[in-house]
C-alpha cells in the first residue's frame, strides 16, 4: 500500500433523542489503572497473528471508584417497525477483517486503539475477533463462514476487498470499511475515514463571500482527490476558484509551477515596462517612483485572495518558502491548509504564520494520545482516533438490539451527531462526515478562529 494510500486511510451524542455518551463518553484514569490495564492486556488477552483471534476475552476488576452511569434510553416498544421482514438483531460478536498486505504498524494501532476504547469506556457488551487475509480468496472463505444475518465486519481498506464484502450485504451484514473510494458506500457498506470533503467545505463555508481562490497540489493521490472534488463544493459556496496549478512530487516542477499559479513571468515583464517609462521621466514624482518599483519583482497583486495547499510532509516545508519567493506574498493572500497540515512540525514555519487550515484542536485528543503512549509505549499514528471512536457507536447499536435495517435508518435518517475525539461526526449515505474548525497557525501553536 502506497504513503499516500495509508495517509487516506483516516462519544457522547449531542442529540437529545439518544444520548449514548453515558456509556462512551471519554473519562480520564489514573496512570496506575492503565498501567495494570497494560499488565493484563499482555498477561490475558493477547493479539496474535492467527486468522481469527479474540481481541477481548475478559475485563479486570476495576481498581478506581467507577463512575455513576445513567440509563440509557430504550427503544419504544409500542412505535412502529421500521421494516417488515424478519431480521437478527446485530450480533455482539464482531469480526475485524486486516490484510496481511496492510503495514503491520497500522494493523498494530487499529487493534490497540480497539482494546485502549474497550477499557476506557468500560464496555462490556461487544467482543471483537480478528481475522487476517493473505488474498480475495481467503477473504471469500472467511465471509463464507461468517456472513449471517446480523453480524458485523470492521476493516478492509482496499476497493476489491470492499466491492467483495458487498456482494454479501443481501446477508443482512454490516461493513464499517477504511477504504476511501467513496463509491462503494451504500447498502450494508459504511465508511469510516477522514474525507478531505469535509476539510473543503469547512474551508469554504469560512470563506468571505466574494473570494477568490486558487490551488496548488501535489501531483500524488491526496492532491488528484482534493482537485477533483474542490469544483463541486467551491460551486455551493459563494467563493470562486480563479487559478490552479500542480507540481511532481519529486517538486523538480515546483518552481514552474508557481510562477504559472502568480503570473510570474507577465507581471515581471509588466514591472520592466513600468521602470523603462519611468525612466524616460526627469519630473520628481517619477524618479520617486522609480525608486520605490525598484526593489519589486513584479507588478501588481495575484489574482486570487485565499491559496489552498494541500500538502504535508517535507515537501510543504519546500514548498511555503518558495511562495513569497515568486511573490505570492503571505501577508497579501491567505495561505490555507487542509487536515494533513495538523502536524506542530508545519507550526513553526515563518512563511505559514497566519496561515488557516481545517480541524480540531489537539486538546480533545490529548488525552488519548496520552494513554495509548503510556500503554503501548509509542505514540499512536494520527489516524488510531476512527476505530476509538468507533467502539462507542458499536456498544449502542448492540445495548438497543437494533437490526441491521434498524441500524440503516438510526445512522442515516436521523440526523444523529456523536462527539468524537476529532469532532463532532455523522453519517451522511453511509460515509462519515465530520464538523471541522478553522485553525490558525500561530507562533509554533494553533488558535481556533470559528
Amino acid at each position: 500500500m502506497s504513503t499516500d494510500s495509508k495517509i487516506n486511510f483516516a462519544l457522547e451524542v449531542k442529540s437529545a433523542k439518544f444520548p449514548i455518551g453515558v456509556e462512551t463518553i471519554y473519562n480520564p484514569v489514573s496512570k496506575l489503572f492503565i498501567f495494570f490495564i497494560f499488565i493484563f492486556i499482555i498477561s490475558c488477552t493477547p493479539v496474535n497473528n492467527s486468522s481469527n483471534s479474540s481481541l477481548i476475552t475478559k475485563y479486570p476488576n476495576k481498581i478506581e471508584e467507577k463512575k455513576e452511569k445513567k440509563e440509557l434510553p430504550k427503544k419504544n416498544a409500542n412505535e412502529k417497525k421500521l421494516t417488515t421482514i424478519p431480521q437478527d438483531n446485530i450480533f455482539n460478536e464482531m469480526d475485524i477483517l486486516l490484510p496481511e498486505f496492510l503495514d503491520k504498524n497500522i494493523s498494530k494501532n487499529i487493534l490497540n486503539s480497539f482494546e485502549l476504547s474497550i477499557y476506557k469506556k468500560e464496555i462490556s457488551n461487544i467482543q471483537l475477533n480478528i481475522n487476517k487475509y493473505y488474498n480475495l480468496e481467503e477473504l471469500e472463505k472467511l465471509l463464507n463462514d461468517k456472513a449471517t444475518s446480523g453480524k458485523v465486519f470492521i476493516g478492509t481498506f482496499d476497493s476489491e476487498s470492499t466491492k467483495l464484502i458487498k456482494k454479501y450485504c443481501n446477508k443482512e451484514i454490516l461493513l464499517f470499511s477504511f477504504t476511501v473510494d467513496i463509491n462503494l458506500s451504500g447498502e450494508c457498506v459504511y465508511l469510516i475515514n477522514f474525507f478531505p470533503k469535509d476539510d473543503l467545505e469547512s474551508i469554504f463555508n469560512y470563506f468571505p463571500d466574494g473570494s477568490k481562490i486558487a490551488l496548488l497540489y501535489p501531483e500524488n493521490f491526496y492532491g488528484f482527490h482534493i482537485n477533483k472534488i474542490i469544483d463541486e463544493v467551491a460551486s455551493n459556496s459563494k467563493s470562486i476558484i480563479v487559478a490552479r496549478a500542480s507540481y511532481k512530487e519529486d517538486l523538480s516542477d515546483a518552481r514552474e509551477a508557481i510562477k504559472q499559479l502568480g503570473k510570474y513571468e507577465l507581471r515581471k515583464k509588466e514591472l520592466e515596462r513600468q521602470k523603462e517609462i519611468l525612466k524616460n521621466k526627469n519630473d520628481e514624482i517619477s524618479k520617486k517612483a522609480l525608486k520605490k518599483i525598484e526593489k519589486f519583482e513584479t507588478a501588481g497583486n495575484v489574482d486570487f485572495t485565499h491559496l489552498i495547499l494541500p500538502d504535508y510532509s517535507i515537501r510543504l516545508l519546500e514548498i511555503a518558502p518558495l511562495l513569497p519567493f515568486y511573490d505570492i506574498d503571505p501577508q497579501k493572500v491567505q495561505f490555507v491548509g487542509t487536515g494533513v497540515w495538523d502536524d506542530r512540525a508545519f507550526f513553526t514555519e515563518p512563511t505559514l504564520q497566519g496561515a488557516i487550515f481545517s480541524g480540531i484542536e489537539a486538546i480533545y485528543r490529548d488525552e488519548f494520545f496520552s494513554d495509548y503512549t503510556y500503554v503501548y509505549k509509542e505514540r499512536p499514528l494520527r489516524t488510531a482516533t476512527i476505530p476509538y471512536d468507533l467502539v462507542g457507536v458499536l456498544s449502542y447499536l448492540v445495548n438497543e438490539n437494533y437490526s441491521i435495517q434498524e441500524t440503516s435508518n438510526f445512522l442515516n435518517g436521523e440526523k444523529i451527531k456523536f462527539d468524537g475525539i476529532d469532532g463532532k461526526f455523522f453519517f451522511l449515505n453511509n460515509v462519515i462526515s465530520r464538523e471541522l474548525n478553522i485553525l490558525e497557525i500561530q507562533n509554533g501553536s494553533v488558535k481556533k478562529l470559528n
